[in-house]
């Protein structure tokens, strides 16, 4: 990603000082700063405060947390806890902490994880690839939430596509839902957007429906934290009510992720746990209360779409309908099998 012209990733490794290395994304788009992860426990605080966000960033995070520890001489059964524990909803999370918890003894931790950091780049990278050829000359494109470089340390997810399709020249601009309550698509996604030069317009949660019935909107990507068996996914909150207004528009509507987002073990969407954030980031805009004293208020983070308004997943073995995603196990199984003779 592109950061005041110089190339940078949002989650790196700093070898020499066994430190992580993060773009601090609470102070977006205000100002540029970091913060160094020195032990598991500042890795679960930054997963858990949103220093670090976006599922795919979230899991190289705690690849990195799981290689510190072990350098460190952890309690592993207490650092995976304490990780597994920060965010619910994201798959990537667990997914990454299990790769990194195999059995190997041959392997260097550090350089297993900076592996999986890399290998998380290459398919952000290849999502853009496939997800490209869906965007047409002279598209708008409606986005939620971030899912661009900062969520998933470099290329993005559904953001990955659009910079693909800027690159190869296509007159595109991009809607960007501003994503309240802690608003990621207008700090986050119109920072990415802004920083590589791509016509965009935050809009407000609300005026999503307005654009796509007023023909203003010709497909919709956004990411996703966690999909399931049966092609349902769980995405930022609000996602789902674009979902439904893209189907009743006629609109495409696609979301876009790794296979490490896939969990197999959960038949449908229901199955997937929702996380519930602080009330306060409700009532409150900044340090300011917006909401009278004795208001109250519920904040699921995200929510879930249904199979059935979903036109396609973009993955890095190429885009698929929701009940094709069995693919995705099979090419799994074929690569664990391929690993096990190796």
């Amino acid at each position: 990603m592109k950061v005041q012209g110089k190339e940078i990733r949002s989650v790196q490794y700093l070898q020499e000082r066994n430190v992580i290395k993060l773009i601090d994304q609470r102070f977006l788009p205000e100002c540029l700063k970091f913060f160094e992860v020195k032990n598991y426990e500042e890795a679960s605080f930054a997963i858990k405060n949103m220093v670090v966000r976006g599922a795919p960033a979230i899991g190289v995070t705690a690849a990195f947390g799981v290689a510190q520890a072990k350098i460190q001489n952890e309690d592993m059964k207490k650092v995976v806890k304490s990780l597994r524990e920060t965010r619910p909803t994201a798959h990537d999370l667990n997914f990454a902490i299990d790769e990194m918890m195999k059995k190997n003894d041959c392997d260097d931790p550090v350089e297993r994880a900076i592996e999986y950091s890399d290998k998380t780049v290459d398919k952000a990278k290849k999502i853009g690839e496939y997800g490209e050829k869906l965007i047409k000359e002279n598209s708008t494109i409606l986005t939620h939430c971030n899912a661009g470089a900062l969520a998933t340390v470099d290329y993005g997810t559904a953001l990955a596509p659009i910079r693909l399709a800027r690159e190869k020249g296509k007159n595109i601009k991009v809607l960007v839902s501003e994503t309240r309550p802690r608003l990621q698509g207008a700090m986050l996604t119109a920072w990415e957007l802004a920083n590589e030069g791509i016509e965009h317009y935050i809009i407000a949660d609300g005026a999503s429906g307005y654009f796509m019935k007023n023909k203003k909107v010709d497909i919709v990507i956004v990411g996703a934290d966690r999909i399931v068996k049966n092609g349902d996914f769980a995405n930022k909150i609000g996602t789902y009510e674009k979902a439904v207004v893209a189907k009743e528009n006629c609109i495409p509507f696609y979301t876009a992720a790794p296979v490490s987002s896939f969990d197999f073990s959960l038949k449908s969407g229901k199955e997937i746990p929702i996380e519930f954030r602080s009330e306060e980031e409700v009532l409150c805009m900044g340090d300011r209360r917006i909401a009278p004293a004795s208001s109250r208020a519920m904040n699921p983070a995200f929510d879930v779409t249904p199979a059935e308004y979903v036109t396609g997943i973009i993955t890095e073995y190429g885009v698929l309908k929701p009940g094709e995603i069995n693919k995705i196990k099979e090419i799994n199984e074929i690569t664990k099998k391929d690993k096990g003779s190796t």
